[in-house]
């Protein structure tokens, strides 16, 4: 009779809970369900990323003196029995898993032991931890999450003070793109003999998959990711903040990170990522604005996304505020079947990498999908399934809350709605586009312009309530009867043409 411990896919830390709470090495086991990745079109890169990790991560549990089980099945439970049978398991020991499904998963599965469940430490918040900050509270918006975590953590604090006097400096850090961008390339890694093998398991397995399997360039492995880290605090950290938001087409990377799939899968722990962002600050004097603006993203808006999913609850996914049931247009899975170059360029780099940074996410596909009225729940699940760190607790927040104001204001305070204006001052997409980005109405007008005016106009009753809409929703007192109804006219020659 013994202990075993069952590693998931997105846990791949050696001092992950579950490893942790045994003192000498015990039976691992981890798997590779077949069925679980066929729920969802994945991006065949998010497949190989995964599996390949958790192989490597096999290997690295066996070279510390885990008795490891690695099983490629159909299903978890069959492997699961057999491995507990073998091994005399009496007690099941699974660090609590980060997704909802997979907790409901676990549930179902009738097995021949005990379960017992450690509270996930891949994040600086516990989930009770944030239950008791937000409970009783009027609003939950990131702002004082993440006020709350600079003064727990005692990061870029000078006792209660934020360094610089300042909390957040965004002011800073949207600038349009320059001219003559130059920067760093991503660092890219050559597929090894596992991983090569795993891209064969994918190409010729009964995968309907997404997006291009080759070139593969990510890291698999902790060594590789401490790599990326590395090499971002060195040469991408210092010029991130100024540009996070900027949107160059031919640099798809421009200054991010790159490390939110390591951080998902458990190769990387949001701590010494912050860590190593606050000793390059400390020792070669980089620019506060980039350091504060980058550790937002992982102790603001990566510990709030994870706080809210499990706060609000397993019915946010079907929130629908604004009633929007278009149907999720087909070049959304095929990039060359739109004429507009914004969204053309980032879903072509999708289909060719699963990456597009925060921006291209939130003001390119997110926005349409608002404007447009598409249903959040099609736009949900394809976030889910193309990009190669999606993953439930991720995806509904980020996609229902931020992304398209599903949930009423629940976590944004504001839709983050824009019309071409802002693509155009943010980016260089609109540099040759068959449409115009000054034009509302027309042969060349940008589907962004009609779009977005019918989308206040429809809905101008509801966002009068918003406070930060006011002033923009007195603009459409200024349109003219032709105008209004020429609008209309074409948001709905666009739907009939790309039903």
């Amino acid at each position: 009779m013994t202990i075993g411990v069952w590693v998931l896919g997105d846990q791949l830390w050696q001092e992950q809970a579950a490893l942790q709470s045994c003192p000498t090495p015990v039976p691992v086991i981890l798997i590779e369900s077949h069925q679980w990745v066929k729920q969802r079109r994945y991006h065949a890169q998010k497949l190989v990323l995964v599996w390949s990790a958790m192989r490597h991560f096999a290997q690295e549990l066996e070279a510390a003196g885990w008795p490891v089980t690695y099983a490629i099945a159909p299903d978890f439970v069959t492997p699961l029995r057999q491995w507990i049978a073998a091994h005399h398991i009496h007690e099941l020991r699974i660090m609590e898993p980060s997704d909802r499904p997979f907790r409901e998963l676990i549930a179902t599965l009738d097995l021949p032991c005990a379960l017992k469940f450690l509270p996930n430490n891949h994040f600086l918040w516990s989930e009770t931890e944030f239950q008791d900050w937000a409970r009783g509270r009027k609003t939950l918006l990131l702002e004082y999450f993440y006020r709350a975590g600079r003064q727990r953590f005692q990061i870029l604090m000078n006792g209660k003070i934020p360094l610089g006097g300042k909390w957040n400096y965004d002011a800073a850090n949207r600038q349009p793109p320059p001219t003559h961008l130059k920067p760093p390339p991503p660092l890219r890694f050559s597929a090894d003999q596992i991983t090569q093998a795993v891209i064969e398991t994918v190409r010729q397995g009964n995968f309907d998959t997404y997006g291009h399997i080759e070139p593969f360039y990510w890291g698999v492995t902790r060594a590789q990711a401490l790599q990326v880290l590395e090499n971002f605090i060195e040469y991408r950290l210092p010029q991130f903040g100024p540009y996070q938001d900027a949107m160059v087409a031919g640099e798809e990377t421009l200054w991010h990170s790159l490390l939110s799939p390591y951080l998902n899968l458990g190769l990387l722990h949001p701590q010494e990522v912050i860590n190593a962002a606050l000793v390059a600050y400390s020792e070669r004097s980089l620019p506060l604005n980039s350091v504060e603006g980058f550790i937002r993203q992982i102790l603001g808006w990566r510990e709030y996304m994870y706080g809210l999913y499990h706060y609000l609850g397993p019915d946010y996914c079907q929130h629908n505020f604004f009633h929007h049931t278009e149907p999720l247009p087909t070049f959304f899975w095929q990039s060359d079947r739109t004429s507009m170059n914004c969204l053309r360029h980032v879903l072509n780099q999708i289909e060719r990498t699963g990456y597009a940074h925060h921006i291209q996410r939130l003001m390119i596909l997110a926005n349409f999908a608002l404007i447009a009225g598409l249903s959040p729940q099609e736009v949900e699940n394809w976030f889910h399934s193309v990009f190669i760190d999606a993953y439930d607790w991720v995806m509904q927040t980020n996609v229902l809350g931020m992304g398209l104001f599903a949930d009423g204001g629940r976590l944004a305070s504001k839709p983050y709605a824009a019309s071409a204006n802002y693509i155009q001052r943010m980016s260089n997409y609109c540099q040759g586009c068959a449409y115009d980005p000054k034009q509302r109405v027309g042969d060349r007008a940008c589907p962004f312009n009609f779009f977005y005016w019918h989308f206040l106009a429809r809905h101008r009753d509801v966002l009068s309530h918003q406070g930060r809409m006011s002033m923009i929703l007195k603009h459409l007192d200024k349109f003219s009867p032709t105008e209004t109804a020429a609008i209309q006219q074409q948001v709905a020659q666009w739907y009939a043409q790309n039903s």
